[in-house]
C-alpha cells in the first residue's frame, strides 16, 4: 500500500469532520437569523399602537338668575387621549376627557341708561372701614379699606363695585357699565345708598362706583348721565 493511499482514510475523516463543522455553523447562522427576524416583528408590533382622541361632552344647565342670551362658562373642557391597537380597541387611556360646564341663562333681560358717580370708603356718612351692605356670596363682608375696590368673583373674576337701589338689583347682581369716557367694564352690586334709592323710586337708574379713597384722582372723572348698564346676572 502506496503512501498516497494510507493517508486516504484520513482525508475522508477530515472531510467529514469538516462538513459536519460546516453544518454546525450553518446551523448557527440560521438560528441567528431567526432571532432578528422575531425581533422585527416585535417592533413591528409595537409600532401599530396608534393614539385616538377621546371627545369631551358639553353639560349644559338652565339658570333664570342670568338674563336670556347670556352664557356662562363654568367649566373649560379638554378632551382626552388613548392608545388604541389596529382594530381600534383601546389599550390605554392616556388622559380622561374633562367635560365643559356652561349655563345658559333664562332670566330677564335687561339694558339701562342712566347716570353714575363715585365715592370713597372715607365719605361722610360711609361705614369707618368702607365695609359694603351686602353680603358676599361665602356669607362674609368686603371692605373698601382693607380688600380694596374690586370684589373677585367666582364667575366673572375680578370686577368693580357699585352701590345701586337693590330693590331692582339685588346683592351679588353683575352688570356690563358702559361709560362714555372710561370705557366698558364689568361691576357687582355689593352696596348701596340713599341717593340711589331716592333717584330708582323717581324712575332713574343710578350707580355709585366704589373707590378705596375719595382722594382717589380717578373719582372725579366717573360722574356723568349718559352710562348704559347691561345686567350679566341677577344677585347670587
Amino acid at each position: 500500500m502506496s503512501t498516497s493511499e494510507l493517508g486516504r482514510p484520513f482525508i475522508k475523516i477530515y472531510m467529514s469532520l469538516s462538513a459536519l463543522v460546516l453544518a454546525l455553523l450553518g446551523s448557527i447562522n440560521l438560528f441567528s437569523k431567526e432571532e432578528v427576524k422575531v425581533d422585527n416583528l416585535n417592533k413591528t408590533q409595537n409600532s401599530i399602537a396608534l393614539t385616538k382622541v377621546i371627545k369631551k361632552d358639553t353639560i349644559e344647565t338652565y339658570n333664570d338668575s342670568i338674563p336670556t342670551g347670556t352664557t356662562i362658562t363654568k367649566q373649560e373642557g379638554q378632551d382626552g387621549l388613548s392608545y388604541v391597537n389596529e382594530k381600534g380597541e383601546t389599550i390605554e387611556v392616556i388622559s380622561e376627557p374633562i367635560n365643559q360646564e356652561v349655563e345658559i341663562g333664562t332670566g330677564k333681560r335687561a339694558d339701562y341708561v342712566g347716570k353714575i358717580t363715585g365715592y370713597g370708603a372715607d365719605c361722610a356718612g360711609c361705614s369707618p372701614t368702607g365695609t359694603m351692605s351686602c353680603k358676599t356670596k361665602n356669607g362674609g363682608y368686603h371692605s373698601l379699606r382693607y380688600d380694596g375696590k374690586t370684589y373677585n368673583d367666582s364667575d366673572y373674576g375680578e370686577i368693580r363695585i357699585v352701590a345701586a337701589a337693590l330693590s331692582e338689583f339685588p346683592c351679588g347682581t353683575v352688570m356690563d357699565i358702559i361709560h362714555p369716557t372710561l370705557g366698558t367694564f364689568k361691576a357687582i352690586v355689593l352696596d348701596t345708598g340713599g341717593a340711589m334709592i331716592k333717584d330708582w323710586a323717581n324712575g332713574v337708574v343710578h350707580m355709585d362706583l366704589a373707590f378705596a379713597t375719595e382722594n382717589d384722582p380717578e373719582i372725579h372723572n366717573v360722574t356723568n348721565s349718559n352710562v348704559k348698564y347691561i345686567v350679566q346676572r341677577w344677585g347670587w
